[in-house]
């Protein structure tokens, strides 16, 4: 039996899920490689590893996924772990608080589970300390007592994988990242392969929906599968209560327009964001302390959520004395860029 959890949430889903909705979420990702879309070269890799593991009749190298939010890493876990034919549990670095708490997880496990540890950058220095062995050698060291009376005893354990999953492979330390037998980087999406994710979606949705429509969903999806699906899921509603049997690509634009999604994907953050560079500090460079206090935002959902959407949209840039609007924002706004930003964009 797979143990399961909430998956974290980014900022851009909502802010809780009820139990059908956590369902429909998981019925929604793919229970295999073959139908898993997209990430051609870390799934060809995967499958030769877990190939390979199957003939030896071992259990899989220890494994680390990495890239932003919403591209698959859990889905990958869960994939690994039935292919292998064996269980797994999940859980994340900031809920193992202290080694007793890992303790706890390594000695449930059997022989040749996964354990899944999400946003494994988080997990404190004592906790990884005592993961080393764990990882190497299958033993667990337990300090007890303190002072001059303690004494260690060392506990075997089932030869286990454990499934990383990060989204700051930087804040990883080294001897931690070393021990992992094989590191994939998940990449963003094209449009065409969000398309197909869509269209599956919307089948196990039973939601109709036009060529036309999704591949209008897809390219507003912010190159992310989770937050495709999440705007397919509120497009459907949008569809239902106006009576409308087939998503239709008027149906997308109606929809994502209450939702305040532009034709790029930006939200109304977004564009509150590239609004106070352009309209406050005259397109920038400004510091991100001093955008951060312009736009209400704290810094980190700044860096983490809405930059690299924005950098890789081409609409802003960061540069050594901050960021800066680029002119594809002033047109995006339907502005145009002072002479003097011009010539610095040129």
């Amino acid at each position: 039996m797979i143990d399961s959890k909430k998956e974290n949430l980014s900022p851009l889903d909502s802010a809780s899920m009820d139990d059908e909705e956590i369902v429909i979420e998981q019925n929604l990702r793919p229970s295999s490689l073959d139908e898993y879309v997209g990430q051609t070269a870390v799934k060809e890799n995967l499958k030769i590893v877990m190939e390979a593991a199957k003939k030896r009749k071992e259990r899989i190298e220890h494994l680390l996924f990495y890239g932003p939010p919403g591209l698959g890493k859990t889905t990958l876990a869960f994939i690994v772990a039935k292919e292998m034919g064996v269980n797994i549990k999940v859980t994340s670095g900031p809920a193992i608080e202290r080694a007793g708490d890992l303790a706890s997880l390594l000695t449930n496990l059997a022989e040749g589970d996964v354990l899944f540890v999400d946003e494994i950058h988080r997990l404190n220095k004592v906790v990884e300390e005592v993961l080393y062995p764990a990882m190497e050698d299958y033993v667990l060291d337990i300090v007890l007592g303190k002072g001059p009376g303690a004494r260690s005893i060392r506990m075997d354990l089932p030869k286990f994988t454990l499934i990383g999953a990060t989204t700051r492979i930087g804040l990883i330390s080294s001897p931690l990242r070393d021990r992992f037998g094989a590191t994939y980087r998940l990449e963003y999406y094209t449009a065409e392969e969000l398309k197909k994710i869509i269209s599956r979606s919307a089948k196990i949705l039973n939601a109709p929906i036009e060529d036309s429509a999704s591949m209008e969903l897809a390219k507003r999806s912010r190159f992310t599968p989770r937050i495709a699906n999440r705007l397919l899921k509120r497009v459907r509603d949008f569809a239902q209560v106006h009576g409308h049997d087939t998503i239709t690509l008027d149906v997308v634009n109606e929809a994502l327009k209450l939702l305040e999604v532009d034709n790029l994907g930006l939200d109304k953050n977004d564009r509150r964001i590239l609004d106070a560079l352009v309209n406050k500090f005259s397109g920038g460079p400004v510091g991100l302390s001093t955008l951060a206090a312009a736009t209400g935002e704290e810094e980190d959902t700044i860096t983490d959520v809405h930059e690299p959407f924005l950098i890789r949209t081409g609409l802003l840039s960061r540069t050594p004395k901050g960021r800066q609007a680029t002119e594809a924002a002033y047109k995006h706004l339907g502005l145009t860029p002072p002479a003097a930003q011009q010539k610095t964009l040129l």
